[in-house]
């Protein structure tokens, strides 16, 4: 498709998304939902400067096709999937481009059951933003839809955050990175709530710092902050709060393979992890793999991108799935990662098992892992190339059992990705440089 992407229409704020997208896509959907019944649409957005703007826009595109709109205001994305799906809205919009830097900015949709919109409606807004003319008729005189403050959602939503909690968190320290972005305004008021002793930064959002030097994707502030404190956990998120990276007591980082790694063992003793499998991409470490051998869970694995992982958890009623990102999915509680969610998963474990998560996790090896991304000229061509997959089956090989190597292209880009696993760093950049020096030598490397 021509714009939208594996999750929705981003892209720099007035460059390649511009307010005319947006009220074009305000106009659709309006229309679109609202054929039989007046359209009733909730949007969210993130603390980017630019999010006010496309808020405007598209609500200017949805009444003006007639639907009523109602505005949870700065929240994370899956606080729009939740009221969506839990008070029978149309649809939902959260405006974010997610870990990206503030001047990008994304419109995504979201369906009346929580989920990412079908790709046949985002293929019908594309053909409309291109299209000649405007076929979409104007609503008139009382059809005029109209905007509604609904903070109330975003109230509902921490309500229901609060009801997972097992128990108090008090006296526990915990710090927080909320990356100046949607969970300043949910995080701190969820963990002050239950009891924890809550330590905060990324809690100045300015419209042009949200994960500036904060949040997942700086981890190594969350780090220091809680090891000079000396707190119990931190947890760090990401601009539009849907993923989550912890840090444990002894500062060390627990990524994405690691939360499923401690949420999988503790949903197992429990008899809540279903088929006893997590679902994984590709791209998760082969420690986590042969920690669940050991556990005796099993795992799949789907392409990269949280959509696969959910697509697979849907069909096979699995519980548990996530990225090695922090993009998490507990299927009991929610359709879509959730990192605040997840920092109360996480928080259960930790209490229920009245261990601090470095003992947790004790079990788990995570191997140095190295990924280099090669731009080439031709990514079918390059991938097809019977040189270059030669020398990924002796990295392979040399590999065994104590590593492994991953050759794949790029969904969005013109890039090979090229990641191995193995006992050190430095191997792993002497194996990932052996490919890339075919790819280089065989004349596919794009200078």
């Amino acid at each position: 498709m021509k714009y939208f992407g594996t999750d929705g229409f981003r892209g720099e704020a007035n460059v390649t998304l511009n307010v005319v997208h947006a009220y074009k896509v305000g106009r659709f959907l309006g229309w679109y939902f609202g054929k039989e019944h007046k359209a009733k649409i909730v949007i969210g957005k993130d603390t980017r400067r630019s999010s006010y703007m496309f808020e405007d826009a598209l609500c200017s595109g949805l009444t003006a096709s007639g639907a009523d709109v109602f505005l949870l205001h700065v929240t994370p994305t899956p606080s729009v999937s939740y009221v969506v799906r839990t008070e029978q809205f149309d649809c939902g919009i959260m405006i974010s481009a997610s870990h990206n830097p503030y001047y990008d900015n994304g419109i995504k949709v979201i369906n009346g059951n929580g989920y990412k919109l079908e790709a046949e409606i985002e293929e019908k807004i594309e053909e409309y933003i291109d299209g000649p003319e405007d076929a979409i008729p104007y609503a008139t005189g009382a059809d005029i839809g109209c905007t509604v403050d609904y903070a109330i959602g975003r109230h509902r939503y921490i309500g229901y955050l609060m009801s997972l909690a097992t128990r108090s968190f008090k006296n526990v320290k915990v710090g927080l990175d909320c990356a100046n972005g949607s969970a300043y305004s949910v995080a701190k008021g969820v963990f002050d709530a239950l009891g924890a002793k809550t330590y905060a930064i990324g809690m100045e959002p300015d419209g042009t710092n949200i994960n500036r030097e904060c949040g997942s994707t700086h981890i190594e502030h969350l780090q220091r902050y809680v090891k000079e404190r000396e707190l119990d956990i931190g947890f760090a998120f990401d601009g539009d709060a849907d993923r989550c990276m912890a840090i444990d007591d002894q500062g060390e980082v627990i990524d994405g393979d690691a939360i499923l790694y401690l949420c999988g063992c503790y949903l197992k003793e429990k008899g809540e992890l279903n088929n006893n499998t997590i679902v994984t991409t590709v791209m998760s470490n082969l420690g986590l793999y042969k920690a669940l051998d050991k556990k005796g869970i099993r795992y799949e694995k789907t392409a990269v991108g949280d959509k696969y992982v959910n697509a697979n958890m849907v069909e096979n009623n699995h519980s548990l799935g996530g990225e090695q990102s922090g993009h998490i999915i507990f299927s009991k509680y929610a359709v879509t990662g959730d990192g605040v969610l997840t920092s109360l998963m996480l928080m259960e474990v930790m209490l229920e098992k009245k261990q601090k998560l470095s003992e947790l996790r004790k079990d788990l090896k995570i191997y140095p892992q190295v990924l280099k991304n090669v731009r080439v000229k031709n990514k079918e061509a390059a991938m097809h190339d019977e040189d270059v997959l030669a020398a990924a089956r002796k990295v392979e090989k040399v590999l065994g059992e104590d590593g492994r190597i991953l050759l794949r292209e790029s969904g969005t880009e013109p890039l090979v990705r090229i990641m191995v696993e193995a006992g050190t760093e430095k191997m792993c950049h002497e194996l990932v440089d052996q490919v890339a020096d075919v790819l280089a030598k065989k004349g596919h490397v794009k200078l």
